[in-house]
């Protein structure tokens, strides 16, 4: 960390002085990126906590991040601001709802005897529309905590009207912040400011434990002795009020159910500082909101959708302003003539050098020289401390003068202090011109937030069962056959007729997802139909299993270039990245980078989900090429995507002595030949084009690695040439069609294929509404993303009417700036209109479908679309996935034509557009159209109706199975059903019925949903030691497990056993125990049957014991039999 010695100027003692003796300093006059380290400054004198109020969110975020590098770590917090308008009757989003109540949270226990206090350095950061906004009163929150210690007596049913109150949702199971549930004597819950949700498990009233949990395996990964219970939002339900009631209570509600609602001010302590970044903005900022709140409330009412007597929910500046006033708040900012003077002359910007490298360190060659100091704050340290370091000698290195900084800092200063000694800091903005984005956490794999896996299914779900064929599951049922009774899945099949399934076989079983929207025909019990139906798709897949593998044999002969391992370079440029990087995002870095520096030619596919960071990986990969001498084409399907890619490399790509450029129609003739030329001589690393690229006229000096940007937006002579480059260089092509699980397992070592399932950290789901066009609806929502700084993109795609459209649309929202794009535009202009929305020079783009694909524009987080209706399910997706790639909370309106008739299915589309907005819903209906897609970009459109006939999971289960086979040099297995979730394994079906009643109690665990998971799941156990890890979950997550439990999981175990004795049934007929294998050979049956003597005896094709089924012995005697039946089997291998 930089020592700024800031106590040793003048301005900082007066300060200190005016401050102690409770007098205003006045404003300071102070440039931005001093005023933090200042106020930190301070806080160390004064021991007290710190409010730093900003005027805009991004400007607080900005601060939170150069706050981690101040405080290394420790002791900030920011108050978030909520996105919905004053009086808008939506909800919070659950990252909002907790980092309020955390820091609402840490001030509340300052006032509370006995309490560990949080500590002095606390620093929080807060907007000044998160200000306004009025909240819970503090009395009120510290009453609604609940300590609850281990061995301590609670009332079961009390403890969770209290939870509910608190503003906790029910949920079968907690997966989310403030979520919480209840099976029997067990609480889980999610405390919003705890990363981990924790379970409280009674025994009787007495709580008998309290463990944290992992959200993802449910299982519970350490003990507590005591947690404290907070409110899950920022208000507190009356007693005995029903939970349909709770559910309809949003933040709006605050000022209803809290009349004395009141301020985070109300919370602070006495001796808090608090700064005010900019007073003039501030103030400037609360009269916008204020007034685009009044004029929200004023139309709620006339259409009676509020009432007058509404309480107001935020608090004007003048009111904050008086609840300052005790607090004595210090204005950092320059105002008028009365700006403070000692600062402006002893702290002022740095100098700017523009990416001129010569000038940056000459001059740090100078400073350094004249023993001043001079701190080098950048994602580029690593390469400049070398540039540095190589032109200057080793005692100006020992001198210790210049200092790096591998950190993010919005822009530096010089400091003059009353000794002449002087001390710079440097950022990026000073040195390349350009600020990082703000570095975000890690977000845990996606592939670890899958609780449960794609195949679980819904009463009223088309599912497969892999020995009768497609069916309608109609659910869980308990049937009671010979006295015993037992938990099925009920299927319907053609003509009403079901079949009752155990649930030891729901492996049999999975989801019928099929090419298109039309449902499938089921099949007919006891028909042959089924049989050959799948011989017809197996002979299928054999003929895709050879095609692979042909083309993954012929592309192993070929001798390609081998590229050299990672320079500095390479390392500094991913060390620049201004985000961490997701797992998944990682392990496809390294996987490219793997294939690069084989000696064979690369050809990997990239697939992730719009705005996963497929781009990064392609950066990189572009560097590393033309690191090693190699040039690089980077082909994209449109001009608008073509300058996307070309400004983030150009951008990303600027401190490195690299030459980007781009080929498309934005360049005019005269430019397109002299690119042409620059190309042919090898003066440029890396090109940037749409399918000019393709050209005859178009040559390279050594091209090395060709990327493509959404392949199957191509057309057939395109694909051809690309097909014939394979062969060639190395090729990477990225996707956002996401490619399903089992197909990607499937084709696991014969297709070099990436996938990037993990959104960024702190990405939020977007907001989406439908519904009739509302220009009343329209204004809100620009208005709401213009007044937090953001920007908007407008869809209408109709390139005859947009120009009367903009006119309308400027009646609407006249303060907005708008600029017109399509596609039919002359090039100059829509590069021009691209630009000046790029550089928020402009407030909404209206434009049509062509920003569709690829743009990433972080500070556009609002999207409408008129006549959303009349796009198709990827299109949609795909238009939505343009805003919410920042920090910012996105939203996307798709509008239908309310004087027109939509038609159906575009309502239908719109409905699952708006039914699927959470982060991740790859694994959801709102995928499955893009899942279909990417499956006939891998295995070729003609597999269409193979993929209806058995569905799509069974489809990629035969697949599996013939590439394994063929690879091994065998016929395809009987049987490949059954899978695993790390690989689709290949066994045979076995048939158990005992005489035990197996299920998993409705009393135990009452929600159906989550029993099939667990059916499911135990199902697909293959080692002794999954069998001891699911009952040991079945205790945590539910408590002792029941005894039908217990004989579930038995027999389950049998049922692995039997199927690797080689057995196909286990069963009971007229009081005796058989057990059904295949037909074998007689002495090798004889030798089975000494082994099982004398307790056994042997028929054609089965044995049976002779002893009977009374008492548990036969339940041991069963199980030894198994095993030495498994040992026999081992041995006749």
């Amino acid at each position: 960390m930089i020592d700024l010695r800031l106590s040793e100027l003048d301005g900082f003692t007066f300060i200190l002085e005016a401050l102690r003796q409770g007098n205003d300093p006045g404003p300071l006059g102070l440039i931005k990126p001093i005023r933090l380290p200042l106020a930190i400054a301070l806080q160390k004198e004064f021991h007290a906590p710190v409010l730093f109020i900003t005027g805009q969110l991004n400007r607080a975020q900005v601060l939170m991040e150069e706050m981690h590098f101040w405080k290394q770590d420790t002791g900030g917090e920011l108050f978030p601001e909520p996105a919905p308008l004053f009086y808008e009757d939506s909800n919070w989003d659950d990252s909002i709802r907790s980092g309020r109540i955390s820091v609402l949270e840490q001030l509340s226990r300052r006032w509370i005897p006995g309490q560990k206090q949080t500590g002095e350095d606390l620093l929080i950061i807060a907007s000044v529309k998160a200000l306004m906004t009025r909240t819970i009163p503090r009395r009120d929150f510290i009453l609604a905590r609940k300590i609850i210690k281990v061995h301590e007596n609670h009332d079961l049913e009390q403890l969770v009207r209290h939870i509910l109150r608190l503003g906790y949702e029910f949920h079968e199971l907690v997966t989310g912040v403030g979520q919480f549930s209840r099976r029997g004597g067990i609480i889980d819950a999610w405390l919003v400011n705890q990363p981990h949700p924790m379970r409280i498990e009674f025994f009787g009233d007495e709580i008998e434990s309290i463990r944290i949990f992992d959200e993802i395996s449910q299982r519970s990964i350490e003990k507590l002795e005591e947690c404290i219970i907070i409110p899950a939002r920022e208000f507190i339900l009356p007693d005995g009020q029903k939970t349909d009631e709770i559910l309809h209570r949003n933040e709006r509600d605050i000022c209803v159910l809290h009349p004395h609602a009141t301020s985070i001010l109300s919370y602070l302590p006495k001796g808090t500082l608090i700064f005010l970044d900019d007073q003039d903005i501030l103030i400037t900022v609360s009269e916008e909101v204020e007034k685009d709140a009044l004029e929200l409330r004023q139309q709620l009412i006339n259409e009676g959708r509020l009432d007058k007597s509404f309480p107001i929910p935020f608090f004007s500046w003048s009111e904050l302003y008086d609840q300052m006033l005790p607090f004595n708040p210090i204005n950092m900012s320059f105002s008028g003539m009365e700006t403070f003077q000692l600062f402006r002359q002893s702290i002022l910007p740095a100098p700017r050098f523009g990416g001129k490298m010569d000038d940056f360190l000459d001059f740090v060659d100078e400073e350094t020289s004249n023993e001043h100091t001079v701190a080098i704050v950048s994602r580029q340290t690593e390469r400049l401390q070398k540039m540095w370091q190589e032109r200057i000698s080793i005692q100006d290195i020992q001198s210790g003068r210049a200092h790096f900084f591998n950190q993010n800092l919005s822009s530096g200063w010089k400091i003059i202090y009353p000794d002449c000694s002087v001390h710079f800091c440097i950022t990026d903005e000073e040195i390349f011109g350009w600020q990082p984005a703000i570095r975000a956490r890690r977000r845990r794999s996606q592939q670890e937030l899958t609780v449960f896996d794609f195949g679980s299914f819904s009463p009223g779900d088309y599912v497969v069962h892999f020995e009768y064929g497609i069916a309608r599951y109609q659910g869980l049922v308990m049937r009671t056959l010979e006295g015993v009774e037992k938990e099925y899945l009920c299927l319907e099949f053609a003509d009403g007729d079901e079949l009752y399934v155990p649930v030891h076989q729901a492996d049999r079983i999975s989801l019928y997802i099929g090419p298109d929207a039309r449902p499938p025909k089921l099949s007919a019990l006891g028909s042959p139909n089924w049989e050959g139906i799948k011989n017809r798709v197996k002979q299928a897949v054999q003929y895709v299993a050879k095609d692979l593998l042909e083309l993954y044999t012929k592309r192993q002969s070929v001798e390609g270039y081998a590229f050299k391992e990672d320079t500095d370079w390479q390392r500094e440029l991913e060390a620049s990245f201004p985000y961490e990087e997701t797992e998944d995002q990682l392990q496809a870095i390294e996987d490219v980078k793997r294939d690069m520096e084989q000696a064979k030619p690369m050809d990997r596919l990239l697939c992730g989900d719009v705005g996963y960071g497929k781009t990064e990986v392609a950066v990189r990969a572009a560097f590393k090429a033309a690191m090693d001498g190699k040039q690089v084409a980077l082909l994209v399907p449109t001009t608008v995507l073509a300058q996307q890619h070309y400004d983030t490399f150009k951008q990303r790509l600027a401190p490195f002595p690299v030459n980007v450029e781009m080929l498309s129609r934005f360049r005019t003739d005269a430019e397109q030949e002299d690119i042409l030329l620059s190309l042919e001589a090898g003066e440029i690393d890396i090109i940037i084009g749409t399918h000019r690229l393709l050209q005859n006229d178009v040559i390279f000096k050594d091209l090395g690695l060709l990327i493509i940007d959404e392949e199957q937006r191509f057309g057939v002579m395109h694909k051809e040439f690309f097909k014939k480059m394979r062969a060639k260089i190395d090729v990477l092509t990225l996707t956002a069609t996401p490619i399903p699980r089992t197909l990607y397992m499937a084709l696991s070592g014969i297709r070099d294929i990436s996938m990037i399932n993990t959104a960024p950290a702190d990405r939020l789901p977007v907001a989406t509404h439908i519904g009739g066009y509302d220009s009343e609806l329209v204004r809100r929502a620009i208005l709401r993303e213009i007044d937090r700084g953001g920007q908007v993109f407008f869809v209408h795609n109709r390139v005859q009417t947009i120009h009367t459209f903009a006119e309308h649309l400027q009646t609407i929202v006249p303060e907005a700036r708008i600029a017109v794009a399509h596609g039919q535009m002359p090039e100059r202009q829509l590069a021009t209109v691209m630009h000046q929305f790029t550089d928020q020079k402009v407030d909404i783009l209206l434009s049509t479908s062509i920003i569709e694909s690829g743009l990433d524009i972080p500070n556009a987080n609002t999207l409408i679309v008129d006549r959303g209706d009349t796009f198709g399910l990827a299109q949609l997706y795909q238009l939505r996935g343009r805003v919410g790639r920042g920090t910012q909370k996105a939203y996307a309106y798709f509008f239908f034509n309310t004087k027109g008739k939509p038609t159906i299915e575009g309502l239908e589309r719109l409905e699952v557009i708006a039914e699927n907005s959470q982060l991740g819903s790859g694994y959801t209906i709102a995928m499955r159209d893009l899942e279909m897609r990417g499956a006939g970009d891998l295995l070729g459109t003609q597999q269409h109706g193979h993929i209806a006939a058995v569905g799509f999971h069974l489809y990629t289960r035969l697949l599996a199975n013939a590439v394994k086979s063929i690879k091994q040099g065998e016929e395809p297995l009987v049987d490949p059903f059954r899978e695993t979730l790390a690989q689709p394994e290949l066994r045979p079906f076995v048939s158990v019925d005992l005489p035990i009643p197996t299920s998993i109690p409705v009393d135990y665990i009452p929600d159906a949903g989550v029993r099939l998971d667990l059916y499911r799941k135990l199902a697909r156990i293959s080692t002794a030691e999954g069998f001891h890890e699911i009952q040991e979950e079945f205790q945590d997550r539910f408590g002792s497990p029941p005894q039908d439990v217990l004989n579930l999981i038995w027999q389950t175990r049998i049922k692995l056993l039997a199927e690797k004795a080689g057995l196909y049934s286990i069963a009971v007929e007229g009081q005796q125990l058989v057990l059904r294998y295949p037909p074998l050979p007689k002495d090798v049956k004889r030798r089975a049957l000494l082994s099982l003597e004398p307790h056994w005896r042997s028929g054609k094709n089965e044995y049976w014991p002779r002893f009977s089924l009374d008492g548990e012995e036969w339940k041991t005697r069963l199980e030894t039999a198994l095993n030495v039946l498994i040992t026999k089997a081992n041995k006749e291998e």
